[in-house]
């Protein structure tokens, strides 16, 4: 039987395509909250480092009442290297809103979100969002999602999707894009229509998978999923069915039901409801919460795997425990451990005869952001460069491609086309709308790290870059490394504005007067290739003689300060970022000159 008295929705679409403002549409209009509890934009994104760079990274729940019917939104991450937590939150819903951007149209994270969409069959709802940007082409760019329906393998029925177009940022949704409406009721409306409520079996056994987990400092942890058939009570003894068939006896201490922004705890859960259960110790996604008397496991979450990987070591630096709070290789083995109980498209592995850990992720924005939450907890670590992860696939040695969508200003084409064909991509396909050029190209993952910020020095910062995992394919030939080399200190001590005059000619340097440095830390980016031994300590001898000219003004070009994600791309195989609570550094593996040489004799 269904339910109609529930509605699970998945909210899916590309980043920056305006999920989480559309939620913020839903949540203003249905007259549940005060307009003091919905302050600001995105209100969703509660994470410090979601509000930081504007993009959801982890995926929410919320509940709305709408005309006696209960629908449960799932806001989701848009950028690929977050792709995993899509995949798993999706087999909570039976329907989907996908968004489009009226301007930018399908792009590559559209395809693999609504691909997943479709093997866990959800009936979709297209809306075609930001119908209010000047370069907006709703008509054509709904003709382009049919033509990725089709290109997906949808029946007739799934290819006759309902539509609407909206406006997120001005707050309105119409079935005809030149004619505005006062609210996004049509689409409420719509979702009661034309998404069908969850098909339950009351009667059969407890049956739950969960999908989400969740941390309370008070409870322990907390299982998110959706209660597919039987009932769920507060106190109830469960079993947990668990990876490699093993069984664990469990108690449902609490469970709570999604209630506008928050949960309210109930007695029971029927089939079909999103619900959180605490009590579970032990418990991990894809587990099933089932009956006793009957348990029987549902079909585990899966995930794609990982692409690349980074080496994760403690910080063994000079200036190592100045600032952090969790400096030992144990620490930083619990944390690690600890972040696969809901990461998962995460993998840790030790590395043998070593104190670090091959931490293998989606993508480098997958891997720093863990990285960044790590910091600020008061984490100090050393990172390796990013690596792909090959695979020997019928015989043959096979590396990630992925698929690469940049959007460029058509003057700047010829310096896009030049950096990515030197990454041995290949143009699959190009479009133009109105004064900007739309290229889509096959390339390998190893071309991808360090591409981003290139491909905005050549375009002076306009152009757009997204990329989203292709497939495995035979190795290409060898991709260019860095062309230039670094600056590395050979004394340690403060910088010196009289050193770095004299370096800042042949440099850029990546350190400010003042600034602590150390022997093998690099302070600059050499102009030719190869590195140079420099010391940023050195002072200006003091004599009492007096001789013209020499009593010049110091000016000094400012520091080129590196993001975490651009001294990930920027590094080489023998050097490390060094990451505490307040500084990224960029250092040398061996820190002493004589150390370098001697291991340069040997690969020689």
């Amino acid at each position: 039987m269904r339910r109609d008295d529930i509605r699970n929705v998945a909210i899916i679409a590309h980043v920056d395509h305006g999920k989480t403002s559309l939620v913020d549409c839903m949540l203003r209009q249905s007259g549940r909250f005060r307009e003091s509890q919905l302050a600001g934009e995105q209100i969703l994104d509660t994470n410090e480092l979601e509000r930081e760079r504007g993009i959801t990274i982890l995926s929410k729940n919320i509940a709305i009442p709408y005309r006696g019917v209960r629908i449960n939104l799932i806001d989701t991450p848009g950028h690929a290297d977050f792709g995993g937590e899509v995949e798993r939150v999706l087999r909570m819903a039976d329907g989907a809103l996908v968004l489009v951007d009226a301007a930018e149209g399908p792009m590559p994270q559209t395809r693999f979100v609504l691909s997943k969409a479709f093997e866990c069959g959800l009936r979709p709802l297209v809306v075609i969002n930001k119908i209010d940007r000047p370069d907006a082409r709703p008509h054509e760019v709904l003709d382009e999602v049919l033509d990725l329906f089709l290109q997906l393998g949808a029946d007739d029925l799934l290819a006759d999707f309902p539509y609407l177009f909206a406006s997120a940022k001005l707050g309105y949704a119409t079935a005809d894009p030149h004619h505005t409406t006062d609210g996004v009721r049509p689409l409420m409306d719509m979702i009661l229509e034309k998404i069908p409520g969850p098909e339950v079996q009351l009667d059969e056994p407890l049956q739950m998978l969960v999908t989400t987990l969740d941390w309370s400092d008070y409870v322990g942890r907390i299982a998110i999923g959706r209660v597919q058939s039987g009932t769920l009570r507060k106190g109830q003894n469960v079993v947990l069915m668990q990876a490699g068939d093993k069984i664990t006896p469990a108690k449902a201490v609490a469970v709570y039901l999604f209630e506008d922004l928050g949960r309210k705890e109930v007695h029971e859960i029927d089939a079909g409801e999103i619900c959180a259960v605490v009590g579970l110790e032990g418990v991990e996604i894809g587990d099933t919460v089932a009956a006793p008397q009957a348990p029987k496991a549902l079909k585990r979450v899966t995930v794609d795997e990982p692409t690349l990987q980074m080496t994760f070591g403690v910080n063994t630096s000079p200036l190592a425990g100045r600032e952090g709070k969790y400096l030992t290789s144990r620490h930083l083995r619990e944390r690690l451990f600890r972040e696969l109980e809901r990461n998962v498209a995460l993998q840790v592995e030790p590395i043998p005869g070593t104190e670090q850990f091959a931490v293998a992720g989606r993508g480098i924005l997958h891997l720093s952001i863990l990285i960044e939450t790590m910091r600020r907890e008061g984490y100090e670590l050393s990172i390796g460069k990013p690596r792909v992860i090959f695979r020997e696939i019928d015989g043959r040695k096979c590396e990630p491609f992925e698929t690469l969508v940049v959007e460029s200003p058509c003057d700047k084409t010829g310096p896009v086309m030049e950096l990515v064909g030197a990454r041995r991509a290949q143009l699959i396909e190009m479009s133009s709308h109105n004064d900007y050029n739309f290229m889509n190209f096959s390339i390998p993952a190893r071309g991808l790290i360090g591409l981003r910020t290139r491909l905005l020095n050549a375009t002076a910062g306009t152009a757009v870059v997204h990329h989203r995992y292709e497939k495995y394919a035979p190795v290409v030939e060898a991709i260019p490394d860095r062309q230039t080399g670094v600056l590395v200190s050979i004394a340690a001590g403060q910088a010196v504005a009289f050193a770095l005059d004299g370096l800042q000619e042949r440099s850029e340097l990546h350190v400010a007067p003042g600034d602590v440095v150390y022997e093998g830390m690099i302070v600059g980016e050499n102009s030719r290739s190869g590195d140079m031994n420099v010391n940023p300590t050195k002072e200006k001898k003091l004599t009492n003689m007096r001789a013209a000219g020499h009593d010049r003004n110091v000016l000094l070009k400012p520091a080129r300060r590196l993001s975490l994600e651009e001294a990930l791309e920027f590094i080489a195989d023998d050097e490390l970022v060094e990451v505490t609570p307040s500084q990224i550094r960029l250092r040398k593996v061996l820190l002493k000159e004589t150390d370098r040489r001697r291991a340069a004799r040997k690969d020689v």
